[in-house]
């Protein structure tokens, strides 16, 4: 028995010795990865503690001994969110909004990278890089002030307007056009530094493919569909996994500088309704339900877009 005890010990020994190696081996590359782990674990994981208080009645005093010492109430705040007439308002708004970004704001990064993969005057093709990429690095702020400059009551496209003899149109008080904005806006903002990525895929696709495609008379349509799209596809597969995990998590700062009460029916969203009713009201406990539920449907979305990639032959994250 004594010698089964010691040939089990030895493999968990020789595993440990192994594991210390690898580290101390690697040890610069773990060092890189260091301050990633720690900003993860200070801010998206020590910060889940607090989900508690999703099931507590909470009032916001005392702190973590406050948190503890609050009535437990179980599912009640869900319940009284689920119950409530805000639930379906936002629900739909959230889903409406990201699939209208599914639809037009995924795409086009992907398209913008096809058709600069295609210009051949390299200087011309950076300068195009460049004025895309410039309004990634712009706050919501910022551009809520150009959105409100150009499209306000008195803005520059109401005048514009006026000069045909068009009656003014308040469109970030519109319900008909706040949704349009909003996703018009994102892709603007974000488009450029999108094509990154793309670009950096189309680079390591092989050129031979491209020259024999050339040879068997090919345009270059045909290479970007059946040779460039193809070649990049993994890029974009795991892309679109993320965006269905961020489907239910709008840009929260462009809707919360961009919006006001007169579009609240089409454009609060889970995060703006958290926001009022956690920092603006105090309702901790309410606001924490809300946000809970949020984050469980996010989750839910990634496994199921990761399932149904993987059902089409494409590779996952997992």
């Amino acid at each position: 028995m004594d010698n089964i005890a010691n040939r089990q010990a030895i493999p968990k020994k020789r595993n440990q010795t192994g594991f210390i190696r690898f580290i101390i081996k690697h040890k610069f590359y773990h060092l890189l990865v260091l301050p990633g782990v720690i900003y993860f674990l200070l801010f998206h994981y020590v910060p889940i503690y607090g989900v508690i208080i999703a099931f507590k009645d909470y009032n916001g005093f005392g702190g973590i001994q406050g948190i503890w010492n609050s009535p437990w109430v179980g599912f009640q705040n869900f319940s009284n969110f689920f119950n409530s007439t805000y639930f379906w308002r936002l629900l739909s708004n959230t889903f409406i909004i990201s699939f209208y970004q599914l639809v037009f704001g995924f795409p086009a990064p992907i398209i913008l990278a096809l058709l600069l993969n295609e210009i051949r005057n390299n200087r011309f093709k950076r300068i195009v890089q460049t004025i895309t990429y410039m309004p990634h690095f712009l706050s919501w702020v910022v551009i809520a002030g150009l959105m409100t400059l150009l499209l306000s009551n008195e803005g520059v496209v109401n005048h514009l307007l006026s000069y045909f003899n068009v009656d003014r149109i308040d469109f970030l008080a519109s319900t008909t056009y706040f949704r349009s904005i909003l996703v018009g806006s994102s892709i603007w903002q974000s488009i450029g530094w999108g094509t990154i990525l793309y670009l950096a895929a189309i680079v390591n696709v092989p050129q031979d493919l491209y020259e024999a495609a050339t040879m068997e008379g090919a345009t270059r349509w045909q290479k970007a569909i059946h040779i460039t799209l193809p070649s990049i596809s993994f890029v974009i597969t795991i892309l679109f996994i993320l965006q269905m995990g961020k489907i239910i998590d709008q840009n929260f700062e462009q809707i919360l500088n961009l919006y006001n009460p007169a579009v609240y029916e089409v454009a609060d969203v889970f995060d703006t309704f958290v926001y009022r009713r956690g920092i603006v009201q105090g309702d901790f406990a309410y606001s924490a339900a809300v946000g809970l539920f949020k984050s469980v449907v996010s989750f839910i979305l990634v496994i199921l877009a990761n399932k149904a990639v993987k059902k089409m032959g494409q590779e996952g994250i997992w």
